[in-house]
């Protein structure tokens, strides 16, 4: 099991101490961009409330990261489509030892 650290960090102008099993930087760096999401909500309008805020900026991130999700796909799904029409292009005995994730060794015939 790994070591937890505590870590306090400033969101929302409070305090926060956060116990986590990741690194003190990663989690600092997390809360700081928290923070600016935070900020952000805060300085587009009459938002006074930091609850509200934060839900605001929770959902700004949720967007992100749901478009990152997607544009990760995307290129997972682009990646599969090259690698098949590369495959194709291959000789008939070079296609099933890559496809089987095999690799070729000097002397075997490839």
């Amino acid at each position: 099991m790994s070591e937890k650290t505590l870590v306090t960090v400033t969101i929302g102008g409070e305090e926060y101490t956060l116990k986590s099993d990741r690194p003190a930087e990663y989690t600092r760096a997390a809360a700081e961009y928290v923070d600016r999401a935070v900020t952000d909500v805060r300085s587009m309008g009459k938002i006074v409330e930091s609850h509200k805020a934060a839900i605001l900026a929770a959902l700004s991130i949720t967007d992100e990261l749901f478009r990152l999700k997607q544009q990760h796909q995307e290129m997972a799904e682009r990646i599969t489509a090259l690698t098949e029409e590369l495959s194709r292009l291959l000789p008939p005995a070079k296609r099933s030892s890559r496809s089987s994730g095999s690799i070729a060794q000097v002397g075997d015939g490839a």
